[in-house]
């Protein structure tokens, strides 16, 4: 067997291994472990071809990511255990709103202010944000810049991650910057698609512990991208809020 089948077959082995699947330095560093005599160089090159003729037992659910597809069934389990889970223990999106608020103005430090919405406020198709905040210039600011709005939509059944982005996407309209907050419990193929179009359009991802709300943990997977808006859109749904937001 030649160094490049050996690498080959390893890599196969430690895939189908792991539940999570294995990421393509993982598979590197631990080929280099079991096989000490095959260069770096050598390993990578089997690598390549590993993955441009990937077996038909593993896939790739993101870029970098391989996976066996034994546990792809698995993971979709998981998704409807924890489904299950938040509505026995009668956990809401509602009760992640002021945190998430929080985070914002606290550790992003994106706002100075923010506010709990959902529900039909804006009683528009496209949806009301679940939080939204702005950031106003601070009496140190020497130059002051203009207030800026932020919007998010959190979201705690997988299922509905399309929707969730969708109105995500709409809350560009008036918001200098609009975020998709979804669970971790999430499959790693939604992530890594959600991920992906973040990017393109522009929307911040976060993902969060949807099983407390005492510590949902949020932490950013992509950052978001800052474009014009329509001020038409900006001053038709802030004045529903005005009160509460610039009081």
């Amino acid at each position: 067997m030649t160094s490049t089948e050996k690498a080959i077959q390893k890599a196969i082995e430690l895939v189908d291994a792991s539940p999570s699947g294995k990421r393509y330095s993982e598979l590197v560093k631990e080929i280099s472990i079991a096989f000490a005599n095959i260069p770096v160089n050598t390993i990578h090159g089997s690598l390549h071809k590993f993955r441009t003729e990937l077996p038909k037992t593993i896939y790739q659910p993101s870029r970098g990511l391989y996976r066996a597809i034994k546990y792809q069934e698995e993971g979709e389990k998981q998704e409807a255990e924890a489904s299950k889970k938040l509505k026995k223990e009668k956990i809401r999106e509602e009760d992640f709103y002021e945190a998430f608020g929080e985070w914002l103005i606290n550790e992003l430090e994106e706002c100075t202010r923010s506010i709990s919405v959902g529900g039909n406020r804006f009683k528009d198709k496209w949806g009301t944000p679940d939080v939204v905040g702005i950031r106003e210039a601070r009496r140190s600011d020497i130059i002051k810049p203009p207030t800026k709005i932020v919007s998010a939509e959190i979201i705690l059944d997988p299922a509905n991650l399309i929707t969730a982005f969708g109105q995500a996407c709409s809350y560009r309209l008036f918001s200098h910057k609009s975020y998709i907050v979804v669970p971790d419990n999430s499959s790693e193929d939604d992530i890594a698609r959600l991920d992906a179009l973040s990017r393109i359009f522009g929307i911040g991802l976060v993902i969060f512990n949807p099983l407390d709300p005492k510590d949902p943990d949020f932490r950013i997977r992509s950052c978001v991208a800052r474009e014009e808006l329509d001020m038409f859109y900006v001053n038709k749904y802030l004045k529903l809020v005005e009160d509460e937001l610039f009081t």
